[in-house]
Formats: C-alpha cells, sequence, structure tokens
C-alpha cells in the first residue's frame, strides 16, 4: 500500500486489557475456591516419576537420550515450565 492509499486509513486502537481481565477472572472463578497450586504441581511431580519408574536399561538409554535432545523434559524443579 503506498503513501496516498494509507492517508485515507483511519487508524484502529484495540485495548485488550479489560478483556484479558475478565478471562482472567472467569478461569480463577472456574478453578474454585478448593483450587491447590501447590498440590496439583506435587502431583504432576509424583505423576512423571511413576510414568518412568519402571524403565527398563535400553528404555532408560533411550529416555536419556530424549532428555538430553531436549525432546523430553528432564528431571528437577522448573521441569513443567521449561518447555
Amino acid at each position: 500500500m503506498d503513501q496516498e492509499q494509507a492517508a485515507g486509513l483511519t487508524p484502529f486502537t484495540l485495548d485488550l486489557t479489560f478483556e484479558e481481565t475478565r478471562r482472567r477472572a472467569s478461569v480463577m472463578a472456574a478453578l474454585g475456591p478448593d483450587w491447590d497450586p501447590v498440590a496439583v504441581l506435587r502431583g504432576e511431580e509424583e505423576a512423571y516419576a511413576l510414568l518412568y519408574s519402571g524403565l527398563d536399561a535400553e528404555q532408560r538409554r533411550t529416555h536419556d537420550m530424549l532428555v538430553a535432545a531436549g525432546v523430553l523434559p528432564g528431571e528437577g524443579r522448573g521441569r513443567a515450565a521449561s518447555h
């Protein structure tokens, strides 16, 4: 679009702050007052440990290779947030 065509356009801005605030409030309301993020994270850690607890040697090597390649998250804190 050249400057001559652009000159006829009306600037348009949209502030989504209100909608984002409404969306976040809706999410928190849906979670309810009993939602415990620490318990949720603890449960995820337990599930992850259980998921990979029974690997044989070959499966462990494959798992370690996938972790090293960044396909699977590694051990330790921040695992879920890092990928």
